[in-house]
């Protein structure tokens, strides 16, 4: 949070909880979100990486029981690969916190990132979890968005009110990031009250058209988990409204996200019109937003356009009209461009921090706009030491 900004509202309905446990280093690395009322209405999503850590799978099992009463969320190590042993370790870390707050760990959902194959070190953790229950207060997310941070730069959150409910997003992620009908972290929490079905829906429009679109390196984490929470205290809340207001935040959360990429300097915003359908439009602007040479070229401003005209070529299952595909930067197109390309607007264009690319396929009314970051040198480095 900048000194600037001002703090994020507590939501009401729900408390938290941010220490160390000494997972990795001593910056926080444990949040505990409790509900204040009996029976909040959670929805979540979650990887489809078929190598989900024991997180993912509980909060699986957890989340279809019902009766969801809060989240955990460990940062700095996934407790993935580490076979029975890390599966035992996570329901130990349950079983203390469920019984620090009053529930039964079946109650809670579950989330952690960070390092794969290494595992939680469970005496200092359960230590430092002995008498948490009396620490809780009033929900402080940007406590919270500060303490799911793994390599992340800067947290991650967005509020507002709509229809006198409060809700507050928080994520975390800067790498190994390409979410497959899941999204990295992204924790929602909310007091307007929605019918179950209802908030289903808007929240998996909104991830699918938001996070669901976004790549940092084109790689699926094992523990990819997203959820909205409601304490379901405030009436009158227009579904409309709050399907709108819970896309714009996301779409804030997710440049948000791809700004903040390991080692990124720049946003890419990809978005393709024209296609057969969506579907088509996605995979053409992931192909592009995902292309090592287009992410270089945007990176060093390199005016190097006809790495767009590779990447939407070589998207498998895609048709393209060929008489009627066109690509801009910003508002500078650069094919067709009958006059030439003026290759000094298009560096300027690329020297800044966000960047926009645009191709129309000229095929139909499918569209889709994705997000990325550039690819630099400092992203190799931080990945060749990641785990020391």
């Amino acid at each position: 949070m900048s000194a600037m900004q001002a703090p994020a509202p507590a939501v009401p309905g729900f408390e938290t909880y941010t220490a160390n446990l000494g997972v990795r280093d001593e910056t926080p690395d444990f949040l505990c979100v409790r509900a204040a009322v009996p029976k909040p209405v959670t929805v979540a999503m979650f990887t489809q990486s078929r190598f989900p850590g024991p997180s993912v799978v509980a909060s699986r099992r957890h989340l279809a029981q019902g009766g969801i009463r809060g989240l955990v969320a460990i940062s700095k190590n996934a407790n993935v690969g580490n076979g029975p042993q890390g599966e035992a370790d996570m329901h130990a870390v349950l079983d203390a916190v469920g019984a620090e707050i009053g529930v039964r760990a079946d109650q809670l959902l579950v989330a952690s990132t960070g390092v794969i194959g290494r595992r939680y070190p469970l005496q200092k953790m359960l230590g430092a979890l002995a008498g948490i229950g009396s620490r809780f207060g009033p929900a402080d997310f940007d406590a919270a968005a500060r303490a799911i941070m793994t390599t992340d730069t800067r947290p991650k959150l967005v509020s507002a009110v709509v229809d006198g409910a409060t809700l507050v997003g928080i994520a975390k992620g800067v790498g190994m990031i390409e979410p497959n009908m899941a999204t990295l972290f992204s924790f929602w929490f909310t007091d307007a009250l929605l019918e179950p079905d209802v908030q289903q829906s808007v929240f998996r429009s909104a991830m699918d058209r938001t996070f669901n679109c976004l790549s940092i390196d084109t790689d699926t984490s094992t523990s990819d988990t997203a959820l909205l929470m409601s304490s379901g205290l405030q009436t009158g809340v227009s579904p409309e409204r709050f399907a709108e207001t819970l896309y714009r935040q996301a779409v804030r959360l997710t440049e948000m996200v791809a700004a903040d990429g390991e080692g990124a300097t720049k946003l890419i915003r990809v978005t393709v019109s024209g296609a057969a359908d969506d579907r088509s439009a996605k995979l053409v602007a992931k192909s592009i937003v995902n292309s090592p040479l287009v992410k270089t070229a945007v990176h060093g401003a390199d005016p190097n356009w006809g790495r767009v005209l590779m990447a939407a070529g070589k998207t498998r299952g895609v048709d393209l009209d060929l008489e009627n595909l066109s690509v801009a930067f910003g508002n500078l197109t650069v094919y067709p461009a009958e006059a030439g390309v003026d290759l000094f607007a298009l560096t300027d264009l690329l020297r800044r921090n966000s960047v926009d690319i645009a191709v129309r396929i000229g095929l139909g009314p499918g569209t889709s706009t994705v997000w990325g970051c550039d690819l630099s040198a400092e992203y190799v480095r931080i990945n060749g030491a990641y785990s020391t």
